[in-house]
């Protein structure tokens, strides 16, 4: 397997803290929706991960829209990331991926959806532990 480039992010304090990189690029103050008062500092970690989930899904999107002879321009992916509690008080994701491609009817755009979700390194990393589910818009 090739590596392409590796990304490096540190966290202090939890969900309550800080995230942040070593050349600065990334620098966060952490919000905690679970904490009152403190749900507008900033960011949730699974706000940040619906962000960095949309862009490589959508990147995922586009490479198998073309792979299907299907134009993508100007279409738009958005995430719902959920944190989800089992009744063992234990954690995990729910995530929901909407898809909008201009032109395309819905059965095409669930097509592509589903040949991206093979593809992307985030869904594949979430196979087994969190429910990802496919909504063409």
């Amino acid at each position: 397997m090739k590596t392409h480039f590796t990304s490096e992010a540190v966290s202090t304090g939890g969900r309550s803290g800080s995230v942040s990189n070593p050349d600065g690029l990334l620098n966060v103050t952490l919000g905690n929706p679970l904490k009152p008062g403190a749900e507008k500092l900033g960011p949730n970690p699974e706000l940040l991960f619906a962000g960095a989930y949309s862009a490589c899904y959508h990147g995922a999107l586009l490479n198998a829209a073309k792979k299907l002879n299907t134009e993508a321009q100007d279409s738009t992916v958005r995430a719902l990331v959920s944190l989800l509690e089992d009744d063992q008080g234990g954690y995990h994701l729910g995530v929901e991926l909407h898809a909008k491609i201009p032109g395309a009817n819905q059965a095409d755009v669930q097509k592509i959806m589903t040949a991206a979700h093979q593809t992307c390194p985030y869904s594949k990393a979430l196979r087994g532990d969190a429910a990802v589910t496919l909504v063409a818009d």
